[in-house]
């Protein structure tokens, strides 16, 4: 099972990736519409775009994986700090 050790949880980091694809559709969709001048084809865009940008998101994200570089070996990651350690050290916004 995937564990992500970071400072945000998973639900946060799932809205947030919601959030953005919205944010990007609405930008196609824009985007779509001043190019065309058409609300249904700009619609048909943004629509088929969040398929396939999904897709595409999910194999760019597979083959990363594949690429050692800038990944931390067991030895790095036991001697780094862990971001859950001290939650009370960490600064608070407004």
């Amino acid at each position: 099972m995937f564990v992500f050790k970071g400072l945000e949880s998973h639900p946060r980091s799932f809205v947030k990736a919601v959030s953005w694809r919205t944010v990007g559709s609405i930008d196609t969709f824009v985007l779509g519409l001043f190019f065309s001048g058409s609300a249904k084809l700009a619609g048909a865009i943004a629509g088929t775009e969040v398929i396939t940008k999904i897709l595409l998101f999910y194999f760019h994200e597979r083959a990363w994986s594949l690429v050692r570089w800038g990944h931390r070996t067991d030895a790095t990651a036991e001697a780094a700090p862990d971001d859950e350690a001290a939650p009370e050290a960490l600064p608070t916004t407004g």
